[in-house]
């Protein structure tokens, strides 16, 4: 069957004026390139972009001059016709610089040829960009070339070509063409895909057209598949892939970022110093000339003090200072009139602006308006103002740069004095820190130094004023020694017993003054003191258990005045710590109880005694009188109370029990407790009305031993 000839089918892609039509019979031929080495020579070691170097052979066996290499490095460029060219400005920095370039036969195969690009002297070569071939070429002869398979590298379009429309780009073949009659479409972007329509193909001929010009800023390749089908035959070719790649012009020019640039600089910054960076785009191909932009400064305002006081990274756009002489306090802003060019500053332009503000440094001192003052302050005195001193600063204005601060440099030891910087930031204040003594140090000289909050730039030379300060003498008031005095008496000492002499002396050892002694605060009058030698005596009974003793402490507060023209008084304290004397009985708190006549527990008294240990507890108690016939008092398990019962049931009715309380030494003392006692059972107690004979009865028998209480008492008084 014929159908069974066409077994294999393959395209191939001819580039117009560049791609050769036609399928070569199989030879005796290898591919590969005609050298192993090749050696490009230039005479300089710096070469520009675009430039040409040399071209690379690679024999293909099968007619065609075009190929796909590939370079190693970046910065090479090869053609499809195997030119070598510089996509970036490259630097020979040791005369010489290698790499490789690699192709691929029909086959699929990688083949590689090394490429040295070398600096040669004038007397070597006069002839520039010479190629020469070192490794023998391969035979032609003699070796079967293996059957290809079809490899269609990417080809290139020029974008905006002016027409005439269609233009034929390439025309597609298959290889059985020759033997039976092919038919031809393509699809993907740009044919049956957006944007449709770019790309046709004659459905017989497989010439390839594209209808429209191309803008690579738009889309800058594009995928196409090329399908090849019989006519009238069932035969296929497997679909083959073509990239277009669209080539750049240069038709966008650079856009700047922003406009205008701000930028701060400070007008201490170095030469070199680089403070900003402008930034412009290009919408084309950035890895040609035509996307690669150049900055270049064309004007600077104002020009003072010289008119190129900055310079800009042509490639970077950083600016950076380029001359000494910023000042802010004379040209605080410039404005830079920055023009941004494609094709490495051969191409067009666009301009934009750079404003640059110039930031304050400390570049000037500040100066005291005064370096030396005399003052006069009295002595004694913490906080007082001892001087002003005003400053001027030729710097920006509330910046760090222009706000001050002091340093008392000498004269002060021992730490006498304070210097701080005043509301208005331009002026420091000096205080007294301690108080001054007159008889210690009549006179100060202080050195006192002026700096700004920010660091000086450079080697500044510092203002310091001088201040004399003279000490006032003023009558001080005299001074106890210690200003506490504490002493130990007992609490009973008779009156005019002498405690203590508490005086004082007088700090102004230059005057001959009389000191007198006065009380100053005594809360219970129980204090005399001698006006003229200090001497404190007993005036009335002193009581520990007073409510003005705490913690066993008595203040009182002594007074000593001076004669001066104006008199001081001086302050001391007096503490006297009382020991405790057995001077108070206890005596039961509780006056009045109600208790019921049957079942009752018995009632718990307490018991006060304002003496401390040992003439307290541990307590005793007896009953008196007759209430030792009907009543039964003991202590409790502590001593410190007393239980309180009826010996049997009692009628109902008040009774006066009496109680007399030892202490630990045997001081006592009789308290008389009113004790009602109801009819009823148990702790609820509940009294209810008596018949009236009885009560009367009653309240009688309650008189007359209140009576006998009475004369009972009055007796042990007058005992």
């Amino acid at each position: 069957m014929e159908t069974m000839k066409f077994v294999q089918l393959g395209f191939i892609i001819f580039l117009c004026k560049a791609f050769v039509c036609g399928f070569a019979e199989e030879s005796s031929c290898t591919p590969g390139f005609e050298s192993e080495l090749l050696v490009f020579k230039v005479h300089r070691d710096h070469l520009h972009q675009g430039k040409r170097l040399g071209r690379v052979i690679f024999n293909t066996c099968d007619g065609r001059t075009r190929m796909l290499f590939q370079s190693s490095d970046k910065w090479f460029d090869v053609d499809t016709d195997g030119t070598v060219t510089l996509k970036r400005q490259v630097t020979l920095h040791e005369g010489h610089k290698v790499f490789s370039v690699h192709a691929w036969d029909s086959s699929g195969k990688k083949h590689t040829v090394s490429v040295r690009v070398e600096r040669v002297h004038h007397h070597e070569d006069h002839h520039m960009d010479t190629v020469m071939n070192i490794s023998s070429p391969q035979s032609s002869t003699g070796l079967k070339r293996a059957k290809r398979g079809w490899v269609i590298p990417p080809f290139r379009v020029l974008e905006n070509s002016r027409g005439p429309f269609p233009i034929k780009l390439v025309q597609i073949k298959s290889d059985m063409s020759s033997e039976a009659q092919m038919q031809y479409k393509i699809t993907g972007e740009g044919a049956d895909l957006d944007p449709k329509g770019t790309f046709t193909i004659e459905r017989l001929s497989g010439n390839l057209f594209v209808t429209r010009p191309l803008d690579r800023e738009r889309k800058a390749s594009y995928r196409l598949i090329a399908h090849a089908t019989g006519v009238d035959v069932d035969v296929a070719e497997k679909p083959m892939e073509i990239i277009v790649n669209v080539l750049d012009q240069n038709d966008d020019y650079p856009v700047f970022t922003q406009n205008p640039f701000n930028g701060n600089v400070s007008e201490a910054a170095e030469i070199g110093h680089e403070f900003m960076t402008v930034t412009a785009t290009d919408a084309d191909d950035p890895n040609t000339d035509n996307g690669v932009i150049s900055y270049s400064i064309v004007k600077q305002d104002p020009e003072l003090p010289k008119p190129n006081m900055f310079e800009i990274n042509s490639v970077t756009g950083g600016i950076r200072v380029n001359s000494v002489g910023l000042d802010k306090e004379k040209w605080s802003k410039y404005t830079l009139t920055v023009v941004a060019t494609d094709m490495e500053g051969r191409g067009y332009s666009t301009t934009g602006t750079a404003v640059i503000t110039v930031t304050d440094s400390n570049d000037n001192a500040p100066q005291f308006e005064q370096t030396s003052q005399t003052v006069s302050v009295p002595e004694n005195k913490v906080g007082a103002v001892v001087a002003k001193l005003a400053v001027t600063d030729e710097d920006e204005e509330g910046s760090p740069a222009w706000s001050t601060k002091y340093r008392i440099i000498s004269g002060d030891k021992g730490g006498f004095f304070n210097v701080s910087t005043g509301p208005s930031r331009l002026e420091g204040i000096i205080t007294t820190a301690k108080p001054l003594d007159f008889e210690k140090n009549k006179q100060y000289i202080l050195s006192v130094i002026v700096e700004n909050d920010e660091p000086f730039v450079g080697a500044l030379a510092t203002s310091t004023a001088t201040v004399t300060v003279n000490v006032e003498d003023v009558n001080e008031p005299p001074e106890f020694n210690p200003k506490e005095k504490i002493i130990y008496k007992p609490e009973d000492s008779p009156i005019d017993t002498e405690l203590v002499s508490y005086t004082a002396t007088d700090p102004d050892i230059g005057k001959s003054q009389k000191i007198m002694y006065k009380i100053g605060n005594d809360p219970e009058g129980w204090l005399s003191v001698n006006q003229d030698t200090g001497l404190i005596k007993v005036r009335k009974l002193m009581d520990r258990e007073s409510s003005s003793v705490k913690d066993d402490k008595y203040r009182a507060i002594i007074l000593a005045v001076d004669d001066g023209d104006a008199p001081a008084t001086g302050t001391g304290t007096l503490i006297i710590e009382l020991s405790d004397v057995n001077d108070n009985a206890p005596v039961i708190n509780e006056r009045i109880i109600k208790i019921c006549n049957r079942g009752s527990t018995p009632v718990l008294l307490s018991i006060t005694d304002k003496d401390g240990p040992p003439y307290a507890g541990p307590f005793t108690v007896e009953t008196q009188g007759e209430t030792s016939e009907n009543w039964s008092a003991t202590m409790n398990e502590t001593s410190t109370g007393v239980f309180l019962k009826p010996k049997f049931t009692l009628e109902q009715g008040d009774y006066n029990v009496i109680l007399r309380v030892f202490d630990n030494h045997r001081l006592s003392q009789d308290s008389t407790i009113q004790a009602s006692v109801c009819d009823c059972e148990g702790d609820d107690v509940q009294c209810t009305d008596c018949e009236k004979a009885s009560c009367s009865a009653s309240n009688a028998a309650i008189n007359i031993a209140n009576i006998a209480h009475i004369v009972f008492v009055f007796y042990f008084i007058i005992l």
